[in-house]
């Protein structure tokens, strides 16, 4: 494992294979982090095909600097930017899992010319507003009134604060339509309780490019961690790469 050191002297735990020509990049999802089976899948599929691959923890999560609530979405998204500017080389394919799929599409807005192309796995833009649903009137109360409250949901428990809400409604990608003319696949499992399987078709109303595709696992939760589905994310990466 190595670290990468930002402008704020916070460390950003990140994993690398060290390859030829185009490069992978892993984005994990909301409280969780770069050692999942999807990201372990894709780096064994990156050393068989000597790519460059890169794993990374987001601050607040896994091995990196600060506490979860420390931070918020534009902190992740400048935590991606340091990987794509700092740590990885060439063109790109981002492969973002749930909040992963958001901060892809960001980072793809900010970065174009250095994107191969895009895998969303039960990618979740803009989820702010549908999060701050799901709080009860004792969170909500909390949130106006200390600017932190503590959320359970699926058995997990973390703070979010105020101004996580705020910087997420300022980072929405969807508001209009999102310019990207690369490859990308959507893969969803229609199982999934976390993120619905409507979203995937929001997506591809917004994004302006032609080679968009969703991939619907009719088995698959919000994990896609199945051997099916780590099996689908390879296939995908096989056809980004592919593409001209």
């Amino acid at each position: 494992m190595s670290f990468y050191k930002n402008k704020q002297n916070h460390k950003i735990a990140y994993k690398s294979l060290k390859g030829r020509g185009l490069g992978i990049i892993f984005i994990h999802g909301l409280n969780s982090d770069m050692n999942g089976a999807k990201a372990i899948t894709i780096e064994k599929y990156a050393r068989k095909n000597n790519l460059n691959f890169i794993r990374f923890d987001c601050r607040g999560h896994g091995k990196s600097e600060g506490k979860f609530e420390e931070f918020t979405i534009s902190d992740w998204r400048k935590d991606l930017l340091d990987i794509i500017d700092n740590i990885a080389k060439g063109p790109q394919i981002l492969i973002g899992s749930s909040m992963g799929g958001w901060l892809m599409m960001l980072a793809a807005k900010a970065r174009p010319q250095r994107i191969k192309g895009m895998i969303g796995l039960a990618a979740a833009p803009d989820f702010g507003k549908n999060l701050y649903k799901t709080l009860n009137r004792k969170n909500k109360k909390e949130i106006t009134t200390k600017g932190i409250t503590k959320y359970t949901s699926y058995g997990f428990s973390y703070y979010l604060t105020k101004k996580f809400f705020i910087e997420a409604e300022k980072n929405r990608v969807l508001k209009k339509s999102f310019r990207f003319s690369k490859p990308l696949v959507l893969i969803h499992g229609l199982k999934d309780n976390v993120v619905k399987e409507d979203v995937p078709r929001n997506i591809i109303k917004k994004v302006t490019g032609k080679n968009v595709n969703i991939i619907y696992l009719k088995e698959s939760d919000h994990r896609l961690s199945t051997e099916t589905d780590l099996e689908m994310i390879t296939q995908s990466i096989d056809y980004i790469r592919k593409t001209k």
